[in-house]
């Protein structure tokens, strides 16, 4: 008798602060598809979202993608409170042989491409800060914020095209393309203050979306 294991989605969502707080909210879009799609899905979720649990679940699991959100720069990428989950000098290789997307500052700068060096291995995420503007009365329910939508539904796309099988490559270029149909969306309209400044910091994450490593590399 066969028996069909499981691939494990492992996915950190910190809530500690207006940024992480919003990240975590818009998370939640993805997690139900991976459900339907069949998908373990272990999400280390505030408190759970430290080191100790983070590597410990990583090795005992496997997870075959893996989804960083939270604070980072060039070397290291954080999770609850600012506590280091994966840095580039001591434990960049728990990620190896998976599929990373880091919703996180800078990491793709030096991070990612040490864990893109690993062999059958793919890194996504942003050579400099990730930056995206919120609707203050939005504050208590972030997924409904129609200004954060134009940068985080792009990088929702990244994770929802790997889940439904895509490569690394094509998911890099999808979360590409919803990047620039949102800065064409705007050039196109008449751009109303908030509007002007999502333009420019739009352009900013479309320019520093990186992908380091394997390009074939996919879940299935």
């Amino acid at each position: 008798m066969a028996f069909y294991m499981k691939q494990h989605l492992l996915v950190t969502r910190p809530e500690y602060d207006y940024t992480t707080r919003y990240i975590s909210a818009w998370a939640k879009k993805y997690l139900k598809l991976a459900e339907q799609k069949g998908y373990a899905v272990i999400d280390l979720n505030r408190k759970r979202a430290n080191r100790k649990e983070f590597e410990s679940v990583v090795k005992k699991k496997k997870p075959t993608l893996v989804v960083l959100n939270g604070h980072g720069n060039s070397n290291e990428v954080a999770g609850e409170n600012g506590e280091t989950l994966v840095d580039i000098n001591t434990n960049a290789e728990i990620l190896a042989d998976k599929i990373t997307y880091a919703l996180s500052c800078q990491s793709a700068n030096k991070l990612g491409v040490k864990v893109g060096s690993y062999p059958d291995t793919a890194y996504i995420g942003y050579k400099e800060d990730f930056a995206f503007l919120r609707l203050e009365k939005y504050g208590r329910k972030p997924s409904e914020d129609s200004l954060a939508s134009f940068f985080l539904e792009p990088s929702n796309a990244i994770v929802v095209s790997l889940l439904k099988g895509h490569n690394a490559n094509d998911s890099y270029s999808r979360g590409k393309s919803e990047f620039a149909k949102n800065i064409e969306k705007l050039l196109t309209s008449k751009i109303k203050s908030d509007d002007s400044s999502a333009l420019r910091f739009l352009i900013w994450d479309f320019k520093h979306l990186t992908l380091c490593g394997d390009k074939n590399k996919a879940l299935v």
